[in-house]
């Protein structure tokens, strides 16, 4: 069993591409259990962002959990799976661990060095954890990239200005209207998203904030969070979304609705200039707001074609060395352990050699004195132990360099061990569910 990356980001689709694709929140379940009735998929995972849709997957076969990924990400969809692979990217075994590392560590991100990613990769993990999808590889996989991923934003300042996607957008607004200073902001969407944009524009000295959100509770949360730090804010319903566009000057979406919540006809009633940040996966604002005159719009395709190539610095640099140092301490790891079957499987096989061989000196020597046969398996037993010792350690430690596996094939070669055993033993929490 290995793991298999299949995704689609910013790098490789276009924008409208990722929104067909996208998995919101709703409909993570029942992907995840599509997945896991595959036949070759065993545990699965996806992270779906707003630039980026991916499935990590446990698999059999490396052909037949890519189609299955495939088509199940197609169905969900509703496209033709063929439309899809020029835009997928496919990693496996350690090229998969690679991956996972570096988007963990916001290496892959549309803005290097953005720390959501964390937190979105937790999100996931926990989604499928509920769902029942990850099993013992794909935890230990996930717990390891987010160690990295805290690693990298405290060992280097790749994360220096807390750059992301938010922060680029609404910088893009701030350029747009001169200052943020004392403009009024309007949030749709309190979620994660909504919340970093809150702080954005705190830090920007924004005059007010009006948060208007699906769920009442949430918006008020959120603007009582920004109203103890300073800033007027108050949460409005979405009903009174014509009435807040007409007094704002920026405009931030992002709520995680499968359909547009802003329509035109609530942007076309205003006024004033407008900036409109819409990063919303599939778009939260009606796509021809664009055409307006007075209307500057900012979205994913925006930033898409302004980020993608930006250029890389010396933190950059330093992240992509933890991470390839991570990758190797973890596929050691990983490696060593696949043999411990085999070592068990030796002992086990000197035991009973051992054990059979002591029952047959009591047979031939009943009269024994007890306390030389027990002084007698005891030397028997440190023998078997002594000769045992150095050849399962040197395997243990041959076997975290690459091809190290090989050892522990040529001991069950040479002490006729049963190769189903081992690795009974080693798939005994990663039965497929």
């Amino acid at each position: 069993m290995s793991v298999l990356v299949v995704g689609l980001s910013h790098r490789t689709a276009p924008v409208p591409v990722l929104e067909r694709v996208t998995v919101a929140e709703p409909d993570l379940p029942k992907v995840l259990e599509q997945l896991l009735q595959s036949a070759s998929v065993s545990e699965a995972m996806v992270l779906s962002t707003c630039n980026r849709v991916e499935v990590y997957a446990v698999v059999e076969t490396f052909h037949g959990g890519m189609s299955e990924v495939v088509d199940t990400l197609a169905r969900h969809a509703q496209v033709d799976a063929n439309t899809l692979y020029e835009h997928f990217y496919v990693h496996y075994a350690a090229a998969a661990v690679e991956h996972l590392f570096s988007v963990a560590a916001g290496l892959d991100s549309m803005v290097v060095g953005e720390s959501q990613i964390i937190g979105q990769l937790r999100h996931a993990y926990a989604a499928a954890a509920e769902a029942g999808t990850v099993g013992r590889t794909m935890h230990e996989l996930t717990q390891n990239a987010l160690r990295v991923g805290k690693r990298v934003h405290t060992d280097t300042d790749i994360d220096h200005a807390g750059a992301s996607v938010v922060s680029e957008a609404l910088a893009d607004a701030e350029a747009e209207l001169g200052t943020l200073v004392g403009r009024r902001a309007l949030l749709v969407g309190a979620g994660a998203m909504g919340g970093l944009a809150a702080a954005y524009l705190r830090r920007a000295d924004i005059g007010e904030v009006v948060i208007a959100n699906r769920t009442p509770a949430n918006g008020a949360r959120l603007a009582a969070a920004m109203q103890t730090e300073g800033v007027p804010a108050i949460a409005v319903g979405l009903g009174d979304l014509a009435d807040e566009i007409a007094k704002a000057d920026v405009l931030f979406a992002c709520t995680g609705s499968t359909d547009v919540v802003v329509p035109l006809s609530a942007i076309a009633a205003r006024t004033k200039p407008l900036v409109v940040c819409d990063l919303g996966l599939p778009k939260d604002v009606d796509p021809a707001a664009a055409e307006l005159a007075g209307v500057r719009v900012v979205d994913l395709e925006t930033l898409q074609r302004r980020l993608t190539d930006a250029p890389a610095g010396r933190d950059t640099r330093r992240a992509a060395e933890i991470v390839a140092d991570e990758v190797r301490s973890y596929l050691a790891t990983q490696r060593s352990a696949e043999v411990t079957p085999t070592v068990t499987a030796l002992r086990k096989r000197a035991a009973e050699v051992v054990d059979a061989e002591l029952l047959r000196l009591d047979s031939r020597l009943p009269e024994l004195d007890a306390a030389v046969r027990g002084e007698l398996q005891k030397t028997v037993r440190r023998v078997v132990d002594k000769l045992l010792h150095t050849p399962t350690v040197r395997v243990k430690e041959l076997a975290s360099s690459p091809g190290g596996t090989e050892y522990a094939e040529a001991l069950r070669e040479l002490f006729g061990l049963d190769p189903a055993a081992p690795a009974a033993v080693s798939t005994v929490d990663g039965d497929k569910r």
